[in-house]
């Protein structure tokens, strides 16, 4: 039985831990925080609750995977609810509309609104479909820094239909290829965002992400997304994980190209693997500083970062659901100042999420507890004071407008997340959401590699490694580190 330590407890973290021991090796998680979870963190205030991090779930079968590696039945444990309305879309123009669960309807309603043809806009659905089916299980589940990886069944058929997954061309150029109505190539355009990226700069593959929505759905899970990672907790306790909270890591150790254990504040727990599950960077710096670091691959362009306001507001509002979209009027330059400028948009899309849609709980009765989040750049310097007043003025007059309210006078709960907040909460550098962006068509093959070429028994696992950021693609990176380490 193999000893493995897996530095942190955001949701990468606890996959890893949860797979390893579910192949037999003993396992230890090593939190510097006073609880598991990592971004998937919770805030409370006068009544309202607030999940402070990820906000959409989708893909919960990978979570239910992890309770049926220890024959457990997930729905005893951990349950979610299909949302009917996928996201909510609001333009400057008075454009609104509600983004329908079944692509059928989805289909129907994106026609009649934004007056395009049903069946360009269910190929556009079917293609992105076949993109998915074609790399999810060459890119997402497996590692891209193995040669086996290209010598399956399924890299044939993705390298023989590479034509079909628009990688020389960016997002914004497929999407203008595919329809005509600006509101909708704004709409499709922004799953780039998912991972933090430009839709003018990432490449056209990632319009397949849109299947993760319309062909799988988007979920609530019960009692908020919070309850992933605490019932995923309980789920390795009951099973044997051991867990060490408030213990920072202070050093990876390892001797002749081996790794020996792990060097806490507390004292040295030997180990024959590591995983860390903590953003590279600060792996690297931190906690392997005499190694040589890959200063390419973690100089890469980081995604994108964000303003966060947490506000409890004093009523309710029918035309709003669980997810919003306020989109700016200029789409280009808002990443423009995001990624070349380094700067605040002026006129920012607003990102509104309202778990009290889905569990009255969340908030006191008639109001509402509102996640405003607006993308920014990564923390380089910038007056962050003065963003976050800005921001919040915009963020009050655009949602007025377009609500015809007077929003200042409904909010009584205020808490803000910026940058510099981000990064020293969860590590991550320069308070980046997702690690590097993928803005180039390379960036899937160039982000850090769930292993070390360098020592023996080192892994790395969460956002900042391959295959990306985000729930799904989180889980998946505990995946495939433990399919890199064998059975003990």
């Amino acid at each position: 039985m193999s000893h493995v330590i897996v530095i942190g407890s955001g949701i990468g973290s606890l996959a890893s831990a949860l797979r390893l021991r579910a192949k037999g090796h003993k396992v230890k998680v090593i939190e510097a925080n006073e609880k598991v979870g990592g971004k998937l963190d919770v805030h409370r205030s006068m009544g309202y609750r607030w999940d402070t991090g990820p906000s959409l779930f989708t893909m919960p079968h990978f979570v239910d995977e992890l309770f049926k590696l220890f024959n457990e039945n997930p729905r005893e444990h951990f349950n979610y609810q299909k949302q009917p309305i996928v996201c909510n879309y609001f333009w400057e123009d008075g454009t609104r509309f509600s983004s329908n669960a079944q692509t059928e309807k989805f289909c129907e309603d994106a026609a009649k609104t934004f007056n395009e043809p049903k069946q360009k806009i269910a190929d556009y659905l079917a293609k992105s479909a076949l993109k998915y089916d074609l790399t999810a299980s060459l890119f997402l589940e497996k590692s891209l820094h193995k040669f086996s990886t290209y010598t399956s069944i399924q890299a044939a058929k993705s390298v023989l239909k590479m034509g079909k997954l628009d990688i020389p061309s960016t997002l914004n150029e497929v999407n203008e290829a595919s329809f005509s109505n600006p509101n909708l190539i704004q709409l499709f355009n922004r799953f780039a965002t998912y991972n933090g990226s430009s839709p003018y700069k990432t490449p056209g593959i990632m319009s397949m992400i849109p299947t993760l929505e319309m062909q799988f759905g988007t979920f609530y899970p019960q009692g908020g997304m919070r309850s992933i990672v605490e019932s995923l907790h309980a789920l390795g306790e009951r099973n044997g994980v051991e867990f060490f909270f408030n213990e920072k890591a202070t050093s990876i150790d390892y001797s002749k190209g081996k790794i020996t254990g792990v060097t806490t504040e507390k004292g040295f727990y030997n180990a024959e693997i590591v995983v860390s599950g903590i953003d590279a960077f600060y792996t690297y710096t931190s906690l392997l500083p005499k190694l040589k670091a890959p200063t390419k691959t973690l100089g890469q362009e980081k995604s994108s970062s964000a303003i966060i306001f947490y506000w409890g507001v004093k009523k309710s509002f029918p035309e709003l659901d669980l997810h919003n979209i306020f989109f700016s009027e200029n789409y280009r330059e808002e990443f423009d100042a995001i990624f070349n400028q380094k700067k605040r948009s002026k006129d920012s899309t607003i990102y509104l999420n309202i778990s009290s849609k889905a569990d009255s709980n969340d908030a006191p009765q008639k109001c509402e507890n509102w996640f405003v989040m607006i993308n920014v750049p990564t923390n380089e310097g910038q007056n962050w004071k003065q963003l976050v007043a800005e921001a919040k003025t915009q963020i009050i007059e655009k949602l007025s407008r377009s609500l015809n309210i007077n929003l200042n006078e409904l909010i009584e709960s205020e808490e803000v997340l910026d940058p510099v907040k981000i990064e020293l909460k969860t590590s991550s550098h320069q308070g980046s959401l997702y690690g590097s962006a993928s803005n180039s068509k390379f960036s899937a093959f160039l982000r850090h590699p769930n292993f070390s070429n360098q020592i023996k028994g080192l892994y790395f696992c969460g956002g900042s490694v391959h295959p990306g950021g985000g729930i799904p693609l989180c889980l998946k990176s505990g995946q495939i580190v433990a399919d890199l380490i064998p059975e003990a």
